[in-house]
């Protein structure tokens, strides 16, 4: 039950940090690869029934 709300609550905020405006577009995908590697390790760990 934990392991998937924090997979949506992740999901979630990796669409969020998608740089969409005009003062986030020269970050670059930085906010978005670090959710999504965050994304990746929590999704690993709940397959393999660590969360």
């Amino acid at each position: 039950m934990l392991g998937t709300i924090l997979i949506i609550f992740l999901i979630l905020a990796l669409f969020g940090a998608l740089p969409r405006w005009s003062h986030s577009r020269d970050w670059g995908y930085r906010p978005t690869g670090g959710l999504g590697l965050i994304l990746v390790i929590v999704v690993i760990l709940v397959l393999l029934g660590r969360i």
